[in-house]
């Protein structure tokens, strides 16, 4: 496989039967110790971890199918056959509840929110319905999720943090400027100006940062959460303020803001101690211990994926995203073992960002990337061939990003796990004992995967994989662009243009410092995207895993069963049938999906939304405002 430098033998000649020993020691433990977990693991998980009323974990809700489940219409079937039934189900009831006018649309909003709409939802619904928007009310939900907790933080205090923060959008009459000519701030300018004639003034707070900031603790977010359930009412019509405040330029210069505490990475040290105090007190996440170790090849089983999977593959892919019941994931996921960078705090302000972790704060908005169109991000106009043209192969090309990854803790980043056990030469080399994994496993007995049980796993996943970096971020690079610590694993490769790559049929979605900035591009073209990630973006509640994407758990031990599921495996024992066909159909029924729910004009119908309600939010007469025509 010429992608990437095949491992360095672990042992020196003299040293190579030791090794086995020792190998063969290590690994009867391992599946001892694996052994033990999948049977003590709890199955449940208990949802009332998260805050209260939490409704929405970033995506269509999709019940986890369990075995023996005899509603589900094929028991017998391979476990993804079912979760892509599953799929269909649960689009065709999101569809069934599309809005077809204003009244209906007001109604399926009171429905779900417990209030009246925001003052100014006439003008978004003309504005969603000149742009051909499909209307289903759960499309919004990430935005009542993000502001939720602000019900319970006086206007007057959002409105004074938002102006004073350095880096803001300022809009007054209609009009939007940024003092700051940092290029996210720009984008996202762009894309309010083309909204600002329907929008009142506000000022947004602005994360310019890759990685995200705000972390409450639950039990702050659980308090808040609370005030914003009490405040739930339907004001009496009559009664109903429908217009917004006029704010000055320098809008309450006399409140007193809570002093905000910037935690640095030095303070911090570890970013699970930031991110895990999002979790309930009692989830794993809060109780487990604490790693702080990172320099062994890391324990990856699937003990902690019972809650999210089902039968080892992802049936609930918002919660497979949710670490607060994975204390694993601490130390498989390279934003958890060293950010690149970290200025957090707990404090609640009303900060705007491109994406989050599930016990962030921040308030989404669709990514810079997203919205400016950049080729590498996009592919460009070329979104790929007919599927039947397209090379039979998994395609992945991207930077060794993650965090800061060194001599002592890459072994855990994400990036570099899927590099390796997607290179034949390592993975035929743990399968024939010969080398010691790095830092990846190999499939457990559970997915009973058919070029594994005739030792051919690595053969056959040459066969299809074709990955590697193009940039290792070393910690102090070589002249020629090594890495001292990962050259006897990986190389650097050459780039390939998206647009290349959407000549080949499968395309993973690897998060880097944070989400990768693929996902649009990929949903877009004609290749299958297979996602894997811990972040939240402003648009998982348009998709439906197994019906416009195919899901991934974060650990990856399920890729090489999701390979052998659509692409099959012909050995001399044993031969499984590939799933061409289901395949094709998820890549464009995702294609067909996005050029409806993710274009450019769904970004400023959910931004327009989300500013019509982040306005009401900070007046200091939210609780009687809103639009009410449909009733009087």
């Amino acid at each position: 496989m010429a992608l990437h430098s095949p491992i360095t033998m672990a042992f020196q000649k003299p040293r190579r039967a030791a090794g086995k020993v020792k190998y063969t020691i290590f690994a009867v433990v391992t599946l001892c110790v694996l052994y033990y977990l999948r049977n003590s693991a709890t199955a449940t998980f208990n949802t009332a971890f998260r805050p209260i009323e939490d409704h929405m974990n970033g995506g269509t809700p999709q019940s986890p199918i369990k075995p023996g489940d005899k509603t589900r219409p094929n028991a017998h079937s391979h476990p993804i056959t079912a979760l892509i039934e599953e799929a269909e189900v649960t689009f065709e009831d999101l569809l069934r509840k599309e809005s077809r006018d204003l009244k209906s649309a007001a109604a399926a909003y009171r429905t779900r929110r417990g209030r009246h709409p925001p003052p100014g939802f006439d003008a978004w619904y003309g504005f969603a319905q000149e742009n051909g928007a499909v209307m289903v009310e759960e499309f919004f939900d990430q935005i009542y999720h993000d502001l939720g907790p602000f019900w319970g933080v006086e206007p007057k205090v959002m409105r004074k943090e938002a102006w004073d923060y350095e880096m803001t959008i300022n809009i007054r009459n209609q009009n939007a400027s940024a003092g700051s000519g940092w290029f996210w701030t720009q984008i996202w300018l762009d894309l309010t100006k083309t909204i600002q004639h329907l929008l009142p003034d506000m000022d947004l707070a602005l994360n310019s940062m890759d990685e995200p900031r705000i972390a409450v603790p639950w039990e702050d977010i659980n308090g808040y959460m609370e005030k914003e359930r009490a405040s739930r009412k339907m004001a009496n019509p009559k009664e109903v303020v429908s217009d917004f405040q006029i704010l000055g330029q320098h809008p309450d210069a006399e409140v007193e803001m809570a002093q905000k505490w910037w935690e640095s990475k030095k303070e911090t040290r570890r970013f699970w101690d930031v991110a895990s105090r999002g979790c309930h007190p009692d989830s794993l996440a809060r109780k487990a211990d604490h790693q702080t170790n990172f320099n062994d090849t890391p324990s990856i089983t699937l003990a902690h994926t019972l809650p999210h999977t089902y039968k080892g593959y992802v049936s609930n892919f918002s919660l497979s995203a949710d670490f607060c019941h994975q204390p694993d994931l601490q130390g498989l996921h390279g934003m958890m073992i060293e950010p690149l960078s970290v200025s957090s705090t707990r404090h609640l302000f009303p900060m705007f960002g491109g994406s989050k972790l599930p016990t962030n704060n921040e308030i989404l908005l669709p990514a810079p990337m997203y919205w400016n169109g950049e080729e590498r991000f996009s592919g460009g106009a070329n979104h790929g061939a007919n599927w039947v043209d397209k090379q039979n192969k998994v395609i992945w090309r991207g930077v060794a990003t993650g965090g800061k990854n060194k001599p002592d803790n890459w072994k855990g980043f994400q990036r570099h796990r899927f590099v390796a056990m997607t290179n034949a030469t390592q993975v035929s080399g743990a399968e024939n004992w010969s080398q010691i994994p790095e830092n990846f496993a190999l499939p457990p007995s559970e997915y009973d995967i058919a070029a594994q049980q005739e030792g051919k796993l690595g053969r056959w996943t040459e066969e299809w994989a074709d990955t590697g970096f193009i940039d290792l971020m070393c910690l102090e690079p070589e002249k020629d662009a090594t890495c001292y610590y990962t050259d006897p694993y990986f190389k650097v490769n050459k780039a390939m243009k998206m647009a290349e790559q959407f000549d080949r049929k499968y395309v993973p979605d690897i998060d880097g410092n944070s989400f990768s900035g693929r996902y649009r591009g990929f949903l877009l073209s004609t290749s299958l995207p297979i996602k894997a990630t811990i972040f939240r973006e402003w648009h998982d509640s348009r998709l439906v895993p197994w019906k416009h994407f195919v899901p991934m758990d974060n650990r990856f031990l399920d890729f090489w069963g999701i390979m052998e599921y659509f692409v099959g495996f012909e050995g001399e024992v044993v031969k499984r049938e590939g799933h061409d066909a289901q395949a094709e159909r998820i890549a464009l029924a995702g294609q067909e999906w996005a050029n409806k729910v993710l274009r450019k004009e769904d970004m400023q119908i959910y931004v327009l939304r989300l500013l019509l309600e982040y306005a009401r939010l900070s007046d200091e007469r939210r609780d009687n405002m809103g639009w009410v025509a449909d009733l009087l």
